[in-house]
């Protein structure tokens, strides 16, 4: 049997210049101490076929500058059996604003809630190969998450821009029959797949077409995230008026993925701390693969190693959950 190479700690052209440990922690606050973020969470299991690691870890940068992790990760499994459908949804807050970190967190609990609440559906969905029905479906749920994410900044009275996260989900059925991974979400990051020793970067672009068309796809919802009704629009231009606000930036486009998995496949799914330095730095793309293409799925501990290692450059959090198939 292949040995694994041993671990390192950095790869590159040289080490990186922050400290490989943490070294200062965030400010506490002794009224707020649920909003305290750990550097380091991690988590794993077993279902089906698929073996699921999951990592999120502060970064270099931020562990220097004794502030709190913008990344969040949460894994649930919702149902029983070979009925279950397990969730890995990951997010990161907007750089340089005060509550990211809560942002980010806030966003996975919503996204997490909604698909708990439609979990028998979808799991049959993806069992049935239902893919428009499922794109159509979790986009509707991705837009009320962040819809609940904006009314939640509305009440702390900050901006929109300053309280949101990308957002970043897989879903993987329980049944081991089912060998279907479904990938959403929306902003910046990274969908990989190490596949006979050779790593493919298979994000979908904003334009790509999976599955059967979607009725309507990209057209505005019918109502607002608070439930009220929006008029038909007839096409008839109405004249900007100076009393009205500034036209808010574009939001980020709804991705969606719908993959089948083979045997020996290692899907890859991270946010952009991860997923940049995996596109700069090829030394780092090879290093996981002769560490990740034998042996079977790592340990806890191992997959947090493998996760950190330490590029020039790249500096900020890091969230990765990689799924081995047997």
């Amino acid at each position: 049997m292949p040995q694994q190479p041993p671990a390192v700690g950095h790869v590159g052209s040289g080490p990186p210049t922050y400290d490989a440990e943490p070294t200062a922690l965030p400010p506490a606050d002794p009224d707020e101490l649920d909003d305290l973020v750990a550097d380091t969470v991690l988590d794993g299991a077993r279902y089906g076929t698929s073996t699921l690691r999951a990592v999120s870890v502060r970064g270099d940068s931020a562990r220097y500058r004794g502030e709190p992790r913008r990344d969040a990760l949460l894994t649930a499994r919702f149902g029983a059996g070979e009925q279950a459908l397990v969730l890995v949804a990951m997010a990161t807050g907007a750089r340089a604003t005060p509550g990211a970190h809560r942002a980010a967190a806030e966003a996975c609990r919503w996204i997490a809630r909604a698909v708990g609440r439609s979990h028998d559906r979808l799991a049959d969905d993806i069992r049935a190969a239902r893919r428009g029905d499922l794109k159509s479906g979790l986009h509707r749920l991705t837009d009320r998450s962040l819809g609940k994410l904006r009314a939640s900044a509305a009440e702390q009275g900050v901006e929109p821009e300053e309280y949101t996260a990308s957002l970043r989900c897989l879903l993987l059925p329980a049944d081991p029959e089912c060998r279907t991974r479904v990938f959403f979400g929306v902003g910046a990051g990274g969908l990989f797949r190490l596949r006979d020793g050779e790593w493919q970067d298979i994000e979908p672009r904003v334009a790509e077409a999976t599955g059967e068309p979607v009725v309507g796809f990209g057209s505005p919802p019918h109502e607002t995230p608070e439930g009220d009704r929006l008029t038909m629009d007839l096409g008839i231009t109405t004249p900007p008026s100076p009393y009205e606000p500034a036209p808010r930036p574009p939001r980020p486009p709804f991705r969606f993925r719908a993959s089948i998995a083979r045997p020996g496949d290692t899907l890859l799914l991270c946010t952009g701390g991860m997923a940049e330095p995996l596109r700069g730095e090829p030394e780092l793309a090879e290093y996981l693969t002769t560490r990740w293409s034998e042996g079977g799925p790592p340990g806890l501990a191992a997959f947090l190693a493998d996760s950190q290692v330490r590029v020039k450059g790249y500096a900020d959090d890091r969230t990765a959950a990689a799924v081995w198939e047997a």
